[in-house]
Parts: C-alpha cells; structure tokens; sequence
C-alpha cells in the first residue's frame, strides 16, 4: 500500500496512445496504406492498424480511408493508436469487481477508492489490471504480459468511480479514439474546501509536472509548459465551509480536477497532494479543528468520485450513459457538514 501522501505515476490520457505524422516520401512508389505502415511501425500488427484505419484513427490527410488505399508521394499520414505492448509480466489475482455493465465488446467497472488501477513501481500486486487478467482472458493489448490489459483510460487510486474497459482490439482501438478526441462524457462529484464565487464556471489552464516536484502537477498559466486542460464546474451544495461541485472534463490530464480547483482557490477536501487535508476555510477554535479531523476519518482521502461515463458503443454506434451511486464515505461527509453548518 502506498505511505501516506506518496502518489502513483500517473501519466495523462494521451500519453496511453502512440502518435505519428508520416509525411510519404517524394519517389515512393504506391503501395496498400495498411503494408507501408506495417513497414514503418514495426509494433503495429496488421490487425491494429486495420482496426485503427476503421475508426479513424489512422487518416490520410485529415480525411477518412481505408486499407487498401494505394498511398501517394506527400500524402500525410496521421497516427494515433493505443501503444505496443511492454515487456511485463503480471500476476492474476482474484480481486472482486464491480461490473456496472458487460457485453462482448466491452465492460464498465465501478472501482473502490484505494485501488490502483495500473501496476508501477512498488505496486505491482492489487491492482485493477491483476484482477483484470485474472477475471478475462486474452484482453487487448494482455498479450505477452501487457501491462495495460484493456484499459483506454484511468482514474487516481485514490478516486472512486466508473471506468471503462475494453474487450477486443476493435474496442479497444475505437474507445482509444474517443478519449483522443475527447468526446467521451465525464461527470465527476468533488468536495471541495470553501464556496466558489460563481455557481458555475469553466476553468482553462495548461497541466504539466511541477519543475520543483515530479511528483505534483500544477497549472501553467501562461501555456508555456504542460499541456491544454479544460474543467467545467458547477455548484450542487454550498455548505459555507465545503461545497459539492460537479466537474465535466474536456481533458484528461494528471490529477485534472485536483489541480484545476486547487488553482481557482478551492483544494479537494482531504486531498493530501494538493493541501486539501488541513482547514482551508473555517475558524482556529479547536472545537472546529477537531470537527475537520473527525471528517478527514469519514471520508480518509480525496473526496472524488467519476459518477457517470458517456460514449458512443464501438460495434452498435449506440450512445451509452452509465451512472453510480456517490460512494458511502463521500455521503457521510457532506451530511455532517450539512448537519454542523444547520446547527451553527
């Protein structure tokens, strides 16, 4: 288990996709899309590709194709695709999981907080992808070991909610490009410390990795680090103190929600990363500080939970909405701030 206040390595969503810009060469002579590009991405099958020119997610010049394109001298190739797999063995491990949805494409899973989804460095037992390749076999990508069985996106250990996990190369592929292009919906429910001045708002500002701690991602203001990074919000309770906020993300960077609130002056409640797990808002009478502290037990990590996931099905094209319950400890939370502020 991680100490407390240590972080998983997280990586943002793009960064799960291989990305190329071929440019075809002045004297080459035309040959078949799929045969040139299994010839200059030599960890691409032909299966991969054929899936990600079906999807779209192989183009020639910004426009649909398909495999049997013949290519032409300056055609321009664009490329993004889920990336090969790497040299990792994992260990099946008969973890329970909440399976929201299923079918043969795909599933939906509603993680517990405290569950890390990928195996890295000092946690490569428990996590989602062990139970994974225990429950499922021959997942996308599980070939060889792949450290990355079906999964097209991720959420922090210690974030609770709905994830979505591929069965197949073809769902794989497809859902791959729909985080790429950031159509896929996503609600998330946060406590957050104070009450923002708007009761709803769109926050907009570069993410990358802190110049002073690898470790923290913060915001870079004037866009000339990190990467573009949008949060909409918007205000369901205001509790004087907290408030439970609604955030839709455009992106999907590391610790997006975490670190956008926390720009705008509003940390996630008990977020130790981004100093949230201290009294942000309130008074310094040691009744309050020991309210704060009986909270911090009730709800013992950032209180953040992925409620709902939208997205358009890889096989029947079906637009598809799954939503959950707020988890028990989130609940709790916002019922003692709501009874001690009514009480005051």
């Amino acid at each position: 288990m991680l100490e407390h206040g240590e972080q998983e390595h997280e990586e943002d969503e793009d960064d799960l996709y291989e990305h190329h810009r071929l440019v075809v060469e002045k004297g080459q002579v035309q040959t078949r899309l799929d045969k040139y590009l299994m010839i200059r991405l030599p960890n691409a099958t032909r299966t991969k590709l054929q899936n990600g020119i079906d999807t779209g997610a192989i183009k020639i010049n910004d426009g649909l194709t398909k495999a049997s394109y013949k290519i032409k001298p300056f055609d321009v190739i664009t490329v993004s695709l889920p990336h090969p797999p790497r040299d990792y063995t994992l260990m099946p491990e008969n973890i329970p999981l909440n399976i929201v949805y299923e079918d043969d494409e795909l599933m939906v899973i509603n993680k517990p907080f405290g569950m890390v989804v990928h195996p890295a460095h000092g946690h490569w037992e428990g996590t989602l992808v062990n139970a994974l390749v225990y429950h499922f076999q021959n997942l996308p990508t599980h070939r060889n070991g792949e450290i990355r069985p079906g999964l097209v996106h991720r959420i922090d250990k210690d974030t609770s909610g709905l994830l979505v996990i591929a069965k197949t190369d073809y769902a794989m592929t497809h859902l791959a490009k729909q985080f790429f292009d950031h159509t896929i919906e996503r609600t998330y429910y946060a406590v957050v410390w104070g009450e923002p001045k708007e009761e709803k708002g769109r926050i907009e500002g570069h993410i990358g990795r802190s110049l002073k701690d690898r470790k923290v991602s913060v915001v870079f203001p004037d866009g000339s680090m990190g990467k573009e990074a949008v949060t909409h919000y918007k205000v369901l309770k205001s509790l004087r103190y907290v408030s439970l906020v609604q955030c839709n993300l455009e992106t999907g960077r590391t610790h997006q929600i975490r670190v956008h609130m926390k720009y705008i002056g509003h940390p996630l409640f008990n977020d130790s990363t981004y100093g949230g797990d201290k009294p942000v808002r309130g008074t310094l009478y040691a009744k309050y500080e020991q309210f704060v502290k009986n909270c911090f037990k009730i709800c013992p990590r950032q209180a953040l939970h992925a409620k709902s996931l939208g997205f358009i099905h890889p096989k029947t094209g079906e637009f598809m909405q799954f939503d959950s319950e707020v988890p028990e400890d989130m609940v709790a939370l916002i019922n003692k701030w709501d009874a001690y502020v009514n009480n005051e």
